[in-house]
């Protein structure tokens, strides 16, 4: 296609989009809550995996006591840990301390611990699991090692929650795609109605260019072009509205799994590029579906 041909369709796809505004701005605002919708699962699942992967190179253990332990029994406890390949002892956390670390994450809302009268929080020691050094096994075994000594209460390992997690992902994984498909036609079923539209709006205009020799790929061209336009604006809008919302959430909301904080990331640059390339994809594909049977090509 030469490229005076091409700006002449630009020209005519943008023209049409403005004197059709009302209808392309309903279509694109639609667009944009189904790929709204779309992307946050998107994001739901780059974040777990990444919480994932980033829980699974090192294995944290919480040992926990049911009552204050003897610095002698802590030590033989630490000791016997000591002995098994790729555990590092991180820190002892007392009652005070785990009680003091309780009213930092409450902030504001400390005040409701002062109606406590006595500290329910248990003393605990955290260990550290190297994965590139320990046995798979390893975590359990020193889990039902631990649990056999009398002052030991409870004993929790990272890699449960990741299991948890892994759980979560394969389930998101599986709404996804179905959400994903019915998303797509909700989008196609939008770009097509308002193709359809602007075509009637303008279908007197479309049997002259005809009569005075027009191909119908002329004809179609300038349509094609204005499909993708409003997939790209419907797949734009639905990004700047996503990141606003991330920004709020980072900002504002304090994301844990028990004591554990996580971190939410936004979506990569190239999985941004990949969302608005297929939201022109299917802006593109929709007007070809509605040309193609008004043309019966």
């Amino acid at each position: 296609m030469k490229l005076p041909f091409f700006r002449y369709f630009v020209r005519q796809a943008l023209a049409n989009i403005v004197d059709n505004r009302l209808v392309h701005l309903v279509g694109v605002g639609t667009m944009a809550i189904a790929f709204l919708i779309f992307d946050a699962f998107i994001l739901i699942f780059v974040n777990i995996d990444y919480w994932t992967v980033e829980r699974g190179r090192s294995l944290t253990m919480s040992i926990y006591f049911k009552e204050a332990p003897e610095r002698i029994v802590l030590e033989g406890i630490k000791k016997e840990l000591l002995h098994f390949p790729g555990v590092t002892i991180k820190r002892f956390i007392s009652q005070p301390d785990a009680m003091e670390s309780l009213r930092r994450q409450l902030g504001d809302k400390a005040g409701l611990l002062d109606g406590l009268e006595e500290n329910p929080l248990p003393a605990s020691l955290e260990i550290i699991l190297s994965r590139d050094k320990s046995e798979d096994s390893l975590p359990y075994r020193l889990k039902t090692r631990l649990e056999r000594i009398d002052i030991v209460d409870e004993v929790q390992y990272s890699q449960e929650w990741i299991k948890r997690l892994q759980a979560i992902m394969e389930a998101i994984k599986l709404i996804g795609i179905v959400f994903g498909g019915l998303l797509f036609l909700a989008a196609l079923f939008i770009i097509i109605n308002t193709i359809k539209l602007t075509i009637y709006f303008r279908k007197d205009e479309i049997e002259i260019l005809k009569l005075v020799g027009a191909s119908n790929r002329f004809v179609k061209i300038p349509f094609l072009i204005e499909g993708s336009i409003q997939g790209f604006l419907g797949g734009s809008a639905a990004l700047i509205i996503l990141f606003l919302v991330y920004i709020i959430l980072i900002t504002r909301v304090d994301l844990r799994v028990g004591f554990v904080s996580l971190d939410i990331i936004f979506l990569s640059p190239q999985f941004i590029l990949s969302l608005l390339l297929l939201s022109i994809v299917i802006g593109l594909i929709g007007s070809s579906i509605s040309l193609g049977r008004f043309f019966r090509i």
